[in-house]
């Protein structure tokens, strides 16, 4: 085997093949115990630990004053360096107990490797040909041992078949995406789906409630869980609930450790009570994926397309506006992928808005309904404008006053004709127009 040392003080090494043993360890990681085999070598000056066994068991790694190359016993880098971090954990071998430094680097071979510091600063007694180790230094027995100080090596091929089993388990776990619930009353409800592809699980109500109008309340249910790794749970309202009765979810975040009970504040927004029974389906639960992510201060932001702009600044821009004629329209508004219609403008509340188009429309639009309506001095010849009392709307929808003995009275009634009468106008009657005003005068002969 190739052996390692790090550009530290002491500088080792063993040639001898035999020069290493496997013992079990246990280490304490941030959230629960993990059982691994670990080497006992002589023939380098660190302990080391890998990087992706920190990660993946949740060992917490602090990061070095310096960064460290590892090197070969023949001087050569070695690609399981730099060393960027150190572990510091608690770590059992049989009935001793320490807690243990480890550099973190990327071993190929194995988790955990313990090394001349380990040994320099208990001095166990090592039977290389038996496999026993025996921690009987004064520091042991005075600060490391709980029971017998005598713990026994494994073979190598045993060990590193152990290590695996751990890995496959630990990928196994991996790839199991279901939620882990937990019964805290024996007749609690155990999430379902609706149905085969349904996104979420239905939570259970585990005691009767009533979700006062216009209030909210909390409903129990009697479960606790835990969501598959790198997932969170959300709690989402029941479209049924929602739609009828307007019930709606006012909480929806359960953390990937919280182990608590689970339990769904609903609030009623509608006008009457709403009654919740024992076994009802109160909302859907889904396992939604999450990046954990730490938070790092920085002056400023990278640029972006938007900016600044807040709500209401997206779905918006710049309205092309083009007058075209009646017949040109009833060709745009067919056309596909072409919003074509009638702006209006609502002078109370201050806003344009595009009227729906359809057949109507057309027919409106070429009938001249939506043309643009003239002044009446625009309509009138220029010549005429001292007349355009006369063209005014109530001049030519109003009737004039009557006039009685100057107006005629004629009688129409159904199927009847119409009695015709004949008027003879008084003789050379002649009409003279002086400007704006005409007068009559009447000629007569001799």
């Amino acid at each position: 085997m190739r052996h390692l040392y790090a550009a530290l003080n002491n500088t080792e090494a063993l040639n001898n093949e035999n020069d290493h043993i496997m013992v079990t360890i246990r280490l304490q990681g941030t959230t629960r115990q993990r059982t691994i085999n670990a080497m006992i070598d002589s023939g380098a000056t660190e302990d080391f630990m890998d990087k992706g066994f920190c990660s993946k068991y949740n060992i917490r790694t602090t990061q070095a004053k310096t960064i460290r190359e590892v090197y070969l016993v023949d001087g050569r880098p070695s690609a399981i360096g730099p060393i960027t971090h150190t572990a510091k954990v608690p770590m059992d071998i049989g009935s001793h107990r320490e807690l243990a430094i480890f550099q973190v680097a990327k071993l190929p071979n194995h988790e955990v490797i313990l090394r001349m510091p380990w040994l320099k600063q208990h001095s166990p007694r090592i039977d290389w040909g038996q496999g026993k180790i025996t921690f009987e230094s004064e520091r042991c027995t005075t600060w490391c041992l709980k029971q017998s100080p005598t713990v026994y090596a494994i073979p190598e091929d045993e060990a590193r078949e152990d290590n695996l089993k751990v890995e496959f388990g630990a990928t196994q776990s991996k790839k199991d995406q279901r939620i882990q619930v937990r019964l805290l009353d024996p007749q609690a409800g155990i999430p379902t789906r609706g149905s085969a592809k349904a996104a979420g699980h239905d939570l259970y109500a585990n005691e009767e409630r009533t979700i006062p109008a216009q209030g909210q309340d909390v409903v129990p249910t009697g479960i606790s869980i835990t969501p598959p790794k790198g997932t969170y749970g959300r709690i989402a309202p029941r479209s049924s609930m929602a739609v009828k009765h307007q019930i709606a979810v006012n909480t929806c975040v359960i953390d990937s450790d919280y182990t608590g009970e689970i339990k769904v504040v609903l609030a009623n927004m509608s006008d009457q009570d709403y009654q919740i029974q024992k076994g009802d389906r109160i909302a859907p639960l889904i396992a939604e994926k999450i990046v954990e992510r730490d938070c790092y201060q920085v002056p400023k932001l990278g640029k972006t397309g938007r900016g600044q702009k807040g709500i209401g600044s997206t779905g918006t821009s710049k309205a092309q506006i083009y007058e075209i004629s009646a017949r040109a329209f009833g060709k745009f508004y067919r056309q596909p992928d072409t919003t074509t219609g009638i702006l209006k403008y609502k002078k109370k509340e201050g806003r344009i808005s595009l009227e729906s188009v359809n057949i109507s429309t057309e027919l409106a639009i070429k009938s001249g309904k939506y043309q643009k309506e003239s002044k009446l001095e625009e309509m009138v010849p220029q010549e005429y404008h001292g007349y355009l009392d006369v063209f005014e709307e109530e001049e030519k929808t109003k009737l004039p006053p009557h006039r009685p003995a100057v107006d005629l009275d004629i009688k129409l009634e159904e199927d009847k004709d119409c009695q015709s009468k004949r008027f003879t106008p008084s003789p050379r009657t002649t009409w003279k127009n002086s400007g704006t005003t005409s007068s009559k005068t009447k000629n007569e002969d001799g």
